[in-house]
């Protein structure tokens, strides 16, 4: 969640209602210090092919470790009968 006053909220509204819309950021603005508006997408239509913006630049677990093919069990395949 971002908070914003309301100065900064009218210098930054372009690149606020970017974080809204592209990122699904809820922002707050404040006047004299107390929030009195909350910016919010309407509805999000998410792409399932676009990666999500906070794992950008990240690696999760170990890449370099060996998987253990004993172990790994292939999930559920739908049924391709309809």
């Amino acid at each position: 969640m971002i908070t914003v006053n309301m100065h900064e909220a009218k210098t930054t509204l372009s690149k606020l209602v970017k974080a809204v819309v592209e990122e699904g950021e809820v922002v707050r603005i404040a006047r004299d210090g107390k929030p009195v508006v909350e910016l919010q997408a309407i509805y999000q239509v998410r792409d399932p092919l676009k990666q999500d913006p906070k794992l950008k630049g990240k690696i999760l677990g170990d890449i370099m470790e060996p998987t253990d093919p004993e172990g790994w069990e292939p999930g559920p395949w739908p049924d391709p009968r309809p």
